[in-house]
């Protein structure tokens, strides 16, 4: 049986990706699930590990990516990150459609491990825009905002060279650009459906949304 197709989804801090995934979890319960990373950073306040993340020691990290379990890892900030193909599978195994939240690094790692998924980079009208939302979040110091702009720099170089991404959505307006994911993962997700008989009711709710949903994405989701 096949199983549901993975959704990569990209974009650099403040580009309004982890909004735009938590309304698709939010609206379709049962039908997508966040798959879990792992991280060695510490927890931050009301964080729970399971939940945003898997906390873990470096050493215990370390030891798992000699062991093969991550499907891909990246470091930032002195910190870990990574996505372990058991977390991917077990989500998979539920008939739900696992989100992947990673930055570019991890996508081409994902990419090397030949994972057939939808790659979706979200991205901002432009760098003035994120910078502006970034210092609106009054979360960080000048010295890490500063770290953050400069690889959001990078991770848009990357995201809009064209064949890295399937599909790139311009997030200016926030339920417009919602519109267009939906659209997106309609068509990406009914060959799926259509091959497996699926009749999950949970599923269908997803799948029967209106045609023009679908269809709005093919002139804009190179926005």
């Amino acid at each position: 049986m096949a199983l549901p197709r993975p959704v990569v989804i990209c974009g650099p801090s403040g580009s309004g990706k982890s909004t735009l995934y938590n309304k698709l979890l939010k609206e379709f319960p049962g039908v997508f699930q966040l798959s879990v990373s792992h991280t060695t950073r510490q927890p931050r306040p009301g964080e729970l590990n399971g939940r945003e993340y898997h906390f873990i020691n470096r050493d215990q990290f370390q030891e798992n990516i000699k062991q093969g379990d991550f499907l891909e890892w990246a470091e930032f900030s002195g910190n870990i990150y990574g996505t372990s193909k058991k977390a991917l599978e077990e989500v998979q195994s539920n008939n739900v459609i696992p989100i992947l939240d990673i930055d570019t690094q991890g996508v081409r790692n994902v990419k090397k491990a030949s994972l057939e998924a939808v790659y979706i980079f979200i991205k901002p009208p432009s760098i003035d825009v994120l910078e502006k939302r970034l210092r609106s979040r009054k979360t960080e110091t000048e010295e890490a905002l500063q770290k953050r702009l400069s690889a959001a720099r990078n991770e848009l170089e990357y995201g809009l060279k064209p064949g890295n991404f399937q599909h790139i959505i311009t997030n200016d307006d926030l339920d417009v650009a919602y519109e267009k994911l939906k659209g997106i993962l309609i068509k990406s997700q009914m060959p799926l459906a259509m091959a497996t008989g699926s009749s999950s009711s949970v599923v269908n709710s997803f799948l029967d949304k209106p045609a023009a949903s679908a269809t709005t994405v093919n002139s804009s989701s190179q926005d």
